[in-house]
C-alpha cells in the first residue's frame, strides 16, 4: 500500500504543519481549519485518460487544465476534454506555459522585447481559451516557474501577460513560488527573504496594473502537509501566502532538500501517487471553492 492512502496516520502530522504556519504567520486571520471549506485538485501534464475521470473524481474536485504545450512537452493531451470533465464533475485550473528567462534573454538579443512577447502569448492563450469552450471571466493563470524575485525581462514578459489577459473577456492569474527565499540585506542590515508572489503584489501594486489571482506553490514541510489526501484539504492561507486562489501543496518528483520532514508521504520514487486502481504521479492543490478558475 503506497504511503498516499495512509490518510488516517498522517492525519496528525497535517494539523501540526498548519499550527506551526499559524505560529509563523501572525498575519493570518485566527480562524479554526473547521471555519474555511478547502476542496481537494490535481494537475499533471499529460491527460490522465477518458477512462480514470470517474476514480479520479472520487478523490477531487477539480483538475488543472493546459491551454499550451505543458512544461516539457511537444503536445497538449487536454485539448478538447474540457466538455467530458465538466460531465464528470470536475472544475477547472486553468494554466497556460509561460516562457523561462533564457528564452526571453534569447528572444530580447533577437529584436523581440519581453513585453511584446507576453503579449504575443497572452493572445494564443485567450484564443485557446475560447476554443476550449471555457466561459467569460475564467481566469487563466500563467505557469510562472523560476522562483524568487523576477528579473527585470521576467517582469516585463509576466505582468504584459496579464495586462493584456486583463483586457480580454478572462480574468488574469499566475501560477508562482511561495516560498521564501533569501533578498540581500534589509535597512536594518539583516538577511531577508522574498516569495515570487511578494514581488509580484509589489510591482502590481507601484504600476496601478489589474489585479492578478494567484495560484501558490509552496511544497516545503512545513507548511505542506506532504503527498496525502486529508479528509478536510487545509485552505490555501496556511501556505504562507494569503488570498490565494489555490495552493499546491505537493509535486512530482518532489523537491528533496524542503520535503524531508514528510518524505515517507511520498511514493519511493519520489512521485505524488494517486490511490489504486489509477496510479498517476500528481500535484495537490487545495481551494477554497470547488472550480477556482470559475471555468465551468
Amino acid at each position: 500500500m503506497r504511503p498516499l492512502i495512509l490518510v488516517a496516520a498522517l492525519a496528525a502530522t497535517a494539523a501540526l504543519a498548519a499550527a506551526a504556519v499559524l505560529a509563523q504567520q501572525p498575519s493570518v486571520p485566527d480562524r479554526s481549519l473547521d471555519s474555511t471549506r478547502a476542496y481537494l485538485g490535481f494537475d499533471r501534464n499529460l491527460y490522465p485518460g477518458d477512462a480514470a475521470l470517474p476514480e479520479l473524481r472520487k478523490h477531487f474536485t477539480f483538475t488543472g487544465y493546459w491551454l499550451t504545450n505543458p512544461p516539457g512537452e511537444t503536445q497538449n493531451t487536454w485539448v478538447s476534454k474540457r466538455d467530458l470533465l465538466l460531465r464528470n464533475g470536475f472544475g477547472f485550473l486553468v494554466v497556460a506555459n509561460g516562457r523561462l528567462d533564457a528564452e526571453l534573454t534569447r528572444a530580447a538579443k533577437k529584436g523581440k522585447s519581453p513585453a511584446a512577447f507576453g503579449r504575443q502569448d497572452a493572445a494564443a492563450v485567450v484564443a485557446a481559451a475560447q476554443r476550449e469552450g471555457f466561459p467569460p471571466g475564467t481566469i487563466l493563470f500563467l505557469d510562472q516557474e523560476d522562483g524568487g524575485r523576477l528579473l527585470p525581462e521576467q517582469a516585463d514578459y509576466l505582468l504584459a501577460w496579464t495586462e493584456a489577459v486583463a483586457q480580454s473577456a478572462f480574468r488574469p492569474g499566475v501560477y508562482a513560488s511561495g516560498q521564501p527565499v533569501a533578498d540581500g540585506k534589509g535597512p536594518n542590515g539583516k538577511p531577508v527573504t522574498i516569495t515570487t508572489i511578494q514581488d509580484i503584489r509589489a510591482r502590481v501594486a507601484a504600476g496601478h496594473l489589474h489585479p492578478i489571482a494567484f495560484w501558490v506553490y509552496q511544497d516545503a514541510c512545513p507548511p505542506a502537509p506532504g503527498c496525502v489526501l486529508p479528509p478536510h484539504p487545509l485552505p490555501p492561507d496556511l501556505s504562507g501566502t494569503l488570498d490565494a486562489a489555490a495552493w499546491q501543496f505537493a509535486q512530482s518528483p518532489r523537491r528533496r532538500s524542503i520535503t524531508q520532514a514528510c518524505a515517507r508521504t511520498y511514493a519511493p520514487d519520489g512521485n505524488c501517487d494517486t490511490p489504486a486502481p489509477a496510479r498517476f504521479d500528481v500535484d495537490l492543490t487545495s481551494a477554497t471553492t470547488p472550480d477556482p478558475s470559475h471555468g465551468r
